[in-house]
């Protein structure tokens, strides 16, 4: 593996997909970060991608991989690509930044924890809003204990596009369904908060193609408390997050897994504003994460561990059996 000491950190994007997109723009807000290559199963894809942000072309991901000068991975291929993806570059060395959801179930997202242990490189879910500004506050009032006993979590993720055509989205082969994709966010908040839970509650609507079209769950605690979170791919939704204690409530406006304005509400009457001023996407957050992480030694963050990551994926399966959602490419 390279020095990373140097002063810029060389990425090697695996996938040249949309989100691929957004995370090389946001990339260019920050300072010591550089596409250093792209890796695609078409050179012609990558080579647009390299025409677009730079970094040399690759038309195989064993190619990318392999370039001495990367220093890390960025995997933005299709959920069911991930288990792959990870270990090829995770056995070759590179440390590893992997979209979110990690994997497409609890077991595959072990084998990729253990592949970066057993290759003593570091491995992070990009999970980018655990990163954000407004979460490390949000981690920061409910360990204050302002709002006293945490009892209930309430999250929301709603976006229209089960008719919008997108394939990944629709296709069970390519683990499509609201859930893996949007229900995501408001199931990882919930572990933010509540860790993993006790007891899972769930009941989806089904498209005809076999995937979930609208989940929601209620996740039991050995606290006492409750999650009550829902997803949908059918229509458009508030999007907010609300996290409830004996004391008050903290309450996160539209998009709350995106930079936003929040506020804390206590029960006297008390209100304190978190106004939203950030600027730009979202995604540099992990990205300078990581770069820290590999540079200081590490294998894996404490914002969001491997074992946070194997247990949010452990849920996801809980709730996909009790909805019925089984991928074809699954044993």
């Amino acid at each position: 593996m390279s020095n990373v000491d140097h002063e810029n950190f060389n990425w090697g994007i695996l996938g040249p997909g949309g989100i691929a997109r957004a995370f090389a723009k946001d990339l260019a807000l920050l300072q010591g970060h550089t596409v250093a290559a792209v890796g695609s199963r078409s050179l012609d894809n990558a080579a647009k991608f390299a025409n677009d942000f730079g970094g040399r072309a690759y038309g195989s991901y064993e190619e990318l991989v392999a370039d001495p000068n990367v220093d890390a991975i960025y995997v933005a291929t299709p959920h069911p690509a991930h288990h792959d993806n990870v270990i090829l570059a995770l056995n070759a060395g590179k440390p590893v930044l992997c979209e979110k959801p990690f994997a497409v179930n609890a077991p595959q997202a072990q084998a990729m924890v253990d592949a970066a242990a057993h290759n003593s490189v570091a491995l992070m879910e990009a999970m980018w809003a655990r990163f954000l500004p407004h979460y490390a506050k949000v981690r920061e009032i409910v360990a204050s204990g302002i709002l006293g006993q945490i009892h209930s979590v309430h999250a929301d993720h709603g976006q229209r596009l089960a008719d919008q055509g997108i394939a990944r989205l629709i296709e069970p082969d390519l683990a499509g369904g609201a859930l893996l994709d949007l229900g995501i966010y408001p199931v990882s908040f919930a572990h933010m908060i509540l860790g993993r839970p006790s007891q899972i509650t769930s009941r989806a609507v089904i498209t005809d193609k076999g995937v979930d079209a609208q989940t929601s769950m209620i996740f039991d605690y050995d606290s006492g408390a409750q999650a009550v979170l829902t997803t949908t791919m059918i229509e458009q939704t508030p999007c907010r997050a609300v996290v409830a204690g004996l004391n008050g409530w903290l309450e996160i406006d539209r998009t709350f897994y995106n930079p936003a304005a929040m506020r804390v509400v206590l029960n006297d009457g008390t209100v304190t504003e978190y106004p939203n001023n950030y600027q730009g996407h979202g995604l540099r957050e992990q990205a300078e994460t990581f770069k820290q992480l590999v540079s200081s030694g590490k294998f894996q963050s404490e914002i969001l561990t491997w074992k946070d990551t194997v247990d949010i994926m452990a849920t996801l399966d809980t709730v996909r059996k009790q909805i019925g959602l089984k991928y074809p490419f699954e044993n």
